[in-house]
Order: C-alpha cells, then structure tokens, then sequence
C-alpha cells in the first residue's frame, strides 16, 4: 500500500498507534483489496512472515516484508495465529519476542482476511472448467485467484503441470479452454499424440501455481510449428525461443534469406521445394530428406540447385544447413502471429 511509512516493531501500544493499525486493515477492506495484496501489505507492516492458510478453499498465501506472495503457506512452528470459521488460518510468524501491537495486528488481520474471503472475486464452484483454465493462466490473477481456480479444477497449487497450446486439439483430453484462436490444455502427465492436422506448442513442466509461465511459453513454441514439425517443446527451442520476442513479423519480412524462401514458395511446385528444405535440415542429408519424404533420392539435386540459386547460398552443407534452417524458422514466426 502506498504511503505505508512505519513498520509495527516501532510503534508502542498507545491508543493512537493503534488507532493507525487499525486504520491500516481498515482501507485495505474498504477498497476491497484483494487477498495477495492484504497478505503482502501486513507482511511489510510487520516486518515479518505472515500468511492466510485456507486449504478447504485451495487457498494458501504468505509473503515476507519486501517480498512477492508465495504458495504454499502453512503456519510455520511458533508462529501466532487466529482461527476463521471453516478451517481458515491467518498467522505471523515473528522471530524473537513479539512487538507491542502484534496481537492487534494479528487480531484486525484475521477480520481484514474473513471479510474478504467472503467478497473477493475468486471464481465460485459453479464457474465451468473453461473460465477455471483462464482464469488459471490469466498473467493478471492474483495468487489467491489463481490458487482456487486450480483447486476447483482438482490441482493443489504444488502439482506438476504442463500447458499445451494448439490447433485442431479440440478433442485432446485435459481440462482446457479455448483462448483467442488457440486452445489451451493442462497437462497433468504425458502428452498424447496429436489429431491429423493439428499444431501444438507444449510448455515446460513446473508447479500448477506457475501454469502462466508454461502457457506463455507454450504459446511461444506454437510460432515455431510448421507442417513438417507440427509438434515444438519449448524446452527444445534453447536460444531459439528468444527469437519470437525480438523481431516483429514486419522485421522478419524484410529479411533476404526470408524473403528468398518466399519467392520459393511461389514458384511452380513451390511447396515441394520447401518440404525438401525442411527434410533437410531435419535429417542433415538429401538421401536421407529424400527417404524421409517417400521420394527417390534422385529426385533431391534438381530441387536443391534450384533452391541454391534462389537463395545465393549451398544448402547440403553444415554452415549452410544452419543458415536454411534459421530462415525457415524466421519465416515461420513471421507466419505465425502470437496467437494469445
């Protein structure tokens, strides 16, 4: 909260300090805040760890003074607390003796966190699974939000989950939701293989709590599909992937190497062409692009020369296959808008 200039271990129990205190809960209950902003807010008016454990509810926060809020949070050994109705625990944790006011501020917190448990804008059992999963993978919910949606949707806040963000998934199990133009599944195990046609860009693994982070980076390996590689993990992009944050697709258009593939492409068997570039740079030969492709290998020289003189460079060669291999991914983010 701005204008928060005292900590409660430099005020004495008189009347008016504690007048102050309560004043304190009492404008962070007004403007309704939310409960990652009450949590972190008394965790820097203490000058200690403090926390609200709700796990009927699927909520569990703490933070420490200067610090974001964290999951999960069970009181820790020691720590003073306060029982709510339903289970509902709010603690802080300080080291050493206690300070003058700690039991006010224990006691106005306790009231700050039941009043607004029961008006905050976490979603309500009835909400579908759909509206969990976006509210679950919206960057702006809170941790509070973010811990009852997963609840809802059967995942504690410590479970491992990976997100998958595709086209043409729509009959892939999971609980998921569709996102724009793209559809966003929870991945609590393995992934299963893709419908014909589809496209998938698969998050990294972490704690549910995180799931944002695996969607944005599985929207980030999504720009990086094709029809030769409908499949793209993100963990496998490496540096790669800091390519999509960097240049726009009008950047992107107006490099030679791309635009060289563009002309390619427009040519009489165009696509042909291309698909042997990309079976190239998949299997490091012509023979074995050639075989990957169901074609004769000798059918590989003609498409390659062509494709030489085109792009101004050999292209059966390591440093050549690197530089096809960066303009087809180029040109693949430049087709492939961010699709959240």
């Amino acid at each position: 909260m701005k204008g928060l200039l005292l900590r409660l271990s430099g005020l004495d129990a008189d009347a008016e300090n504690a007048v102050r205190v309560i004043g304190f809960f009492d404008r962070l209950i007004a403007g309704r805040a939310g409960l990652d902003v009450l949590v972190r807010n008394t965790a820097d008016l203490a000058g200690c760890p403090v926390g609200v454990h709700a796990p009927g509810q699927g909520l569990s926060l703490r933070a420490s003074p200067g610090a974001g809020v964290a999951t999960p949070a069970a009181a820790p050994a020691g720590a003073a607390t306060r029982m709510l109705e339903g289970g509902v625990v709010v603690w802080v944790a300080r080291a050493g003796a206690a300070v003058p006011l700690d039991d006010m501020l224990l006691e106005r917190f306790a009231i700050a966190a039941a009043i607004l448990l029961e008006h905050s804008g976490v979603p309500r059992p009835e909400l579908g699974d759909p509206a969990l999963v976006e509210l679950a993978l919206s960057e702006d919910a809170g941790t509070a939000e973010r811990s009852r949606a997963l609840h809802l949707l059967g995942f504690g806040p410590a479970a491992r989950l990976r997100v998958l963000a595709g086209t043409g998934v729509d009959a892939l199990a999971g609980r998921s939701a569709r996102l724009g133009g793209v559809r966003a599944v929870l991945l609590p195990g393995e992934v299963a293989s893709l419908p014909d046609g589809a496209r998938a860009g698969i998050g990294p693994e972490g704690p549910a709590i995180e799931v944002a982070r695996s969607w944005a980076a599985a929207r980030t390996a999504l720009r990086f599909t094709s029809a030769a590689e409908p499949v793209v993990w993100w963990e496998r992009l490496g540096g790669l992937a800091a390519l999509a944050g960097k240049l726009a697709p009008a950047e992107l258009a107006e490099l030679a190497d791309v635009q060289a593939l563009d002309r390619l492409a427009a040519e009489p068997h165009g696509a042909d062409t291309l698909a042997a570039l990309d079976a190239l740079c998949a299997t490091g030969s012509a023979r074995k692009a050639a075989a990957a492709l169901h074609r004769h290998h000798s059918t590989m020289p003609a498409r390659l020369a062509r494709a030489e003189a085109v792009l101004g460079f050999e292209v059966d060669s390591p440093a050549g296959r690197f530089r096809l291999h960066l303009a087809l991914v180029l040109r693949r983010l430049r087709d492939n808008a961010d699709p959240g």
